[in-house]
């Protein structure tokens, strides 16, 4: 492949990238994080990037709660302990109603509804309910993991003598435990950015500890929706 076509593939999955809704809702998440990092709560440029872009990314997640309804009402992989898919539908549930709200919240902020209190009543409730659903996936991604861990120990025995990581099913065990450990890691990160924005602990979560937290999920979330690169063609 020449130099040229490299570029075109790579720009071309970037297009792919950046043409995803939720993609630039990470990237604008981002932003919004890192500049409540740098502001540390004090008035000024920063904090004013942090308030518009807050408010620009609810227009993002307009109806995106029915994604989690959705997500809600469907059925769960065959074999998943009740617990665990009890966890699973709770987050569902969290989630769908702390986007639901969310959108009371940019109608109030953008002046649409004029009740500020109430604005502020609905803003602190969805955010409990991201909170919730932090901890939900959080506990969920704790069981799938000691449920891959579990398998893949039982595969190690069976390829005893022989190199695991040649084979496919071990590997792509040794892929989802990677992919769950990051996520698992972003969920309870993201149980400290809410904790902060909830101020339900402002002396050890401060404005620049819940930017830099929420600054690192955010990373995380544009690294998970990155497209799989196309595979490199053998030159003859």
């Amino acid at each position: 492949m020449s130099t040229l076509d490299a570029t075109r593939a790579e720009l071309a999955l970037l297009v792919l990238y950046l043409n995803k809704a939720e993609a630039r809702d990470k990237i604008c998440r981002a932003i919004q994080y890192g500049s409540k990092f740098l502001s540390n709560g004090e008035p000024g440029t920063a904090q004013s990037v942090d308030k518009q872009t807050s408010l620009a990314r609810k227009v993002f997640r307009l109806f995106k709660f029915v994604n989690d309804l959705h997500g809600l009402i469907s059925p769960t992989p065959q074999g998943t302990p009740l617990p665990l898919i009890l966890l699973g539908k709770s987050k569902n549930a969290l989630l769908s109603t702390f986007l639901f709200l969310d959108q009371f919240v940019w109608l109030g902020r953008s002046g649409i509804y004029q009740n500020k209190e109430r604005t502020e009543l609905i803003g602190r409730i969805s955010l409990y309910c991201w909170l919730g659903s932090s901890a939900c996936g959080t506990l969920v991604e704790l069981g799938e993991l000691g449920r891959l861990s579990g398998s893949m120990k039982k595969l190690e025995k069976q390829l005893k003598g022989t190199n695991k990581y040649e084979n496919e099913q071990y590997r792509a065990k040794l892929k989802a435990s990677n992919e769950r450990t990051l996520a698992l890691i972003k969920a309870a990160m993201d149980i400290v950015v809410a904790v902060g924005l909830l101020q339900l602990a402002p002396k050890k979560v401060t404005p620049r500890v819940t930017g830099a937290f929420g600054f690192i999920t955010s990373l995380i979330s544009c690294y998970q929706l990155l497209p799989a690169a196309p595979a490199k063609s053998k030159s003859s």
